[in-house]
């Protein structure tokens, strides 16, 4: 059960029940315990979490902002279920934003951004030779959220959150050959060197070529499981 009551209307800070709802759900979505095309009843989920249907509805509502969750009228709210072209469509938004935030970089760069840079690439290297792709995965996540922060754009950073939203379920897609696995982190050394190095054009070349890799390999795998 989710907590409530007097102590969070004492605490500013703290989640609305919707938030948290919101955050659960997302979660569970991004995360594949919500199947493509499953179909999302308020009842049933305020009676799993412990809460009243109101929140619920909100964070429904706002999952369906995010292209995470559709409607059906007079039928219900469903689990999105994407398309090759839908992920062509995630990937050229991706390509455009982190374009942008990369060529902006040296301006907004400094050395605690060359250090965080450098522990991430630590912990990808770490992940990638345990072979935790799940652990991988939320490092390569925070890799290109830190190259969007490098923008210093707050319209990019929130159009990016949503744009990262509908591509949190394939990320392990991305990864599925284990080929692709090690080309993985071999790229992200590359993006990071040219980063920390002031080689935009380069770092900008090779996550291009990066992305679209990722892309390809998430629709190889969508057309192989017969989902695309």
């Amino acid at each position: 059960m989710l907590s409530g009551g007097k102590k969070m209307a004492a605490n500013r800070s703290i989640q609305t029940m919707g938030d948290q709802v919101y955050t659960i759900l997302r979660k569970d979505i991004c995360e594949g315990r919500f199947a493509p095309g499953a179909r999302l009843q308020e009842i049933e989920l305020s009676e799993a979490l412990g809460v009243s249907r109101s929140p619920v509805r909100e964070a429904l509502r706002r999952l369906v902002s995010d292209g995470l969750l559709y409607i059906v009228p007079n039928k219900g709210t469903y689990v999105k279920e994407f398309t090759c072209q839908d992920i062509d469509e995630i990937f050229d938004m991706r390509v455009m934003l982190e374009s942008y935030s990369i060529s902006r970089s040296q301006k907004s760069m400094t050395p605690e951004h060359k250090q965080q840079l450098l522990d991430i690439l630590q912990m990808l290297e770490k992940t990638h030779a345990e072979n935790n792709v799940e652990q991988y995965t939320r490092a390569d996540e925070e890799l290109h959220d830190a190259i969007v922060a490098l923008g210093d754009n707050s319209l990019v950073n929130s159009t990016y959150a949503r744009v990262r939203s509908m591509n949190q379920q394939f990320r392990v897609f991305s990864l599925a050959d284990r080929t692709r696995f090690d080309d993985s982190l071999e790229e992200h050394r590359k993006i990071i060197h040219a980063l920390t190095h002031g080689e935009t054009e380069e770092a900008d070349r090779i996550n291009r070529t990066h992305l679209e890799l990722a892309c390809q390999c998430i629709k190889d795998q969508l057309q192989k499981n017969g989902t695309a």
